[in-house]
């Protein structure tokens, strides 16, 4: 059964940035578009690259070491060499926290 997990405070994640968290077991990118945070896996579906380390713009992530892009709303691949979504988790802002569904 899922449930959500403090991941961060909203002060640890300024606007257009990206935070590598790991949480129970998971490495995840959160990111901040303008007040509004989401979650992916930190992981390339092509070979693993580091989300968390790329260059995004707009609302697409740039792996780092390929250049696969994802929708960071969605994980939905938009430029290959990946040809997988990245998963993504739901996430909620509660008072000062962020939490991530797990």
């Amino acid at each position: 059964m899922s449930r959500f997990v403090v991941a961060a405070k909203i002060s640890d994640i300024p606007d257009r940035s990206v935070k590598h968290i790991e949480l129970e077991g998971r490495s995840i990118a959160l990111f901040n578009l303008g007040g509004e945070f989401f979650a992916l896996e930190d992981l390339c579906t092509h070979e693993g690259g580091p989300l968390s380390e790329g260059v995004f713009d707009g609302e697409e992530v740039e792996c780092p070491w390929h250049g696969a892009r994802f929708e960071i709303k969605s994980g939905k691949v938009v430029l290959d060499p990946a040809t997988e979504d990245v998963g993504r988790y739901n996430v909620r802002v509660i008072g000062s926290d962020i939490e991530i569904e797990i």
